[in-house]
């Protein structure tokens, strides 16, 4: 008799899914990691996971600091931020510094 237990990449599917709406693509594959997700597994799915990663990005920042940044000091804080969510220097570089 076969379980319906769920595939390790559905999992992982689902997980990123609900990750990417707060976290880039480094921070959802260190998380699928964590919970034993294979490391191809965790990279394919991370990458996947909301559609495009500079959007994503934009969105969380758009919350999180509703005007634009005016200073360099704000620049840096909102490169940090986004950093420590997982994004990549390409987008942190795209979204903070180039606009």
């Amino acid at each position: 008799m076969q379980r319906k237990q769920l595939s390790d990449e559905r999992y992982a599917e689902a997980r990123a899914r609900q990750l990417a709406r707060k976290y880039g693509a480094a921070r959802i594959a260190h998380d699928l990691r964590a919970k034993g997700i294979a490391d191809e597994t965790a990279a394919g799915v991370s990458v996947g996971a909301g559609g495009d990663e500079i959007e994503r990005a934009r969105g969380i920042l758009r919350r999180k600091y509703p005007l634009p940044a005016t200073t360099l000091e704000e620049r840096a804080r909102r490169a940090r931020f986004l950093q420590g969510r997982g994004f990549s220097y390409e987008v942190i570089r795209r979204v903070v510094i180039i606009g």
